[in-house]
């Protein structure tokens, strides 16, 4: 009797035992006799949780923070150092145009990352490190950057009024400002002059005779120094520079001021 009473205790101590084993669901023993009466259900990931947390949210994508048809300071500094590390050769203008977003998309190709053409925050950060900080005249480029004030010599008359400090002339008429447009100058061997001077000539489709190169919609005021359009500056930017005149980049704004200007108006060209 006693032996028996051990032995019933033995068999369910051991069927106790096997019913705690876990068996993943959906497999037999190895004998083929069916499945483990106990089963674990181990969490599986949710879709679109990477594998994290289970029912956790897909990560938030990167805040975007300029994207084709913007425009502005960020995105002239954008293009600038694009310029840097070459995948943008124009510009900068401050408008986020085809161009630029074709180079992001490029740069963003390079370096593994989604190709969307718009500057999210990875983006930017991965530019930042690649690049330096543009410089005025890297983010101006081209032009478009702020007129100076006005010298008082310029308040009075019709005059054109120059100021190497910007870079820009200011078409004015009795202190009041009707055009602004780049302009840059000649180089230190052969420096643009300063002062008080007036139009004395004016030569729609002058060619230079010492340099022999073009000097269209000429307005010439101190010698063989005009203000003239230029084809190189309009092509370089401030990249280059002049051998005394006063270069300007805009065909269309130099064509107006052209038609506006007299024989005999004063040119003011100040620091």
């Amino acid at each position: 009797m006693g032996r028996a009473l051990v032995a019933v205790g033995s068999v369910a101590v051991l069927a106790a035992t096997a019913a705690c084993k876990a068996q993943p669901m959906g497999t037999e023993g190895t004998d083929g006799q069916g499945r483990s009466p106990v089963h674990v259900e181990i969490p599986q990931a949710t879709p679109g949780s990477g594998g994290g947390t289970p029912g956790a949210a897909p990560a938030a994508p990167a805040a975007v923070l300029w994207k084709r048809g913007d425009s502005g300071p960020g995105v002239r500094e954008l293009q600038a150092r694009l310029r840097q590390v070459a995948w943008l050769f124009d510009g900068p203008t401050g408008s986020y145009d085809d161009l630029t977003e074709k180079a992001v998309q490029g740069f963003q190709g390079k370096r593994g990352l989604p190709r969307t053409g718009a500057v999210d925050a990875v983006t930017w950060q991965r530019l930042r490190q690649m690049t330096h900080e543009p410089g005025k005249w890297e983010l101006y480029l081209m032009g478009g950057q702020p007129a100076a004030a006005p010298d008082a010599r310029c308040l009075t008359g019709r005059v054109l009024c120059i100021s190497k400090e910007s870079r820009t002339l200011r078409w004015m008429i009795d202190g009041r400002t009707v055009s602004t447009m780049a302009v840059r100058f000649g180089s230190q061997p052969t420096p643009t002059r300063d002062g008080v001077f007036s139009v004395y000539w004016k030569s729609r489709h002058h060619v230079s005779t010492l340099y022999d190169s073009p000097m269209p919609y000429a307005m010439f005021f101190s010698g063989g120094q005009a203000v003239h359009f230029s084809y190189d500056f309009a092509a370089r930017g401030y990249s280059g520079g002049s051998h005394g005149c006063v270069n300007v980049r805009d065909e269309n704004a130099i064509a107006a001021l052209f038609s506006q200007v007299r024989t005999g108006d004063k040119v003011v060209v100040y620091r």
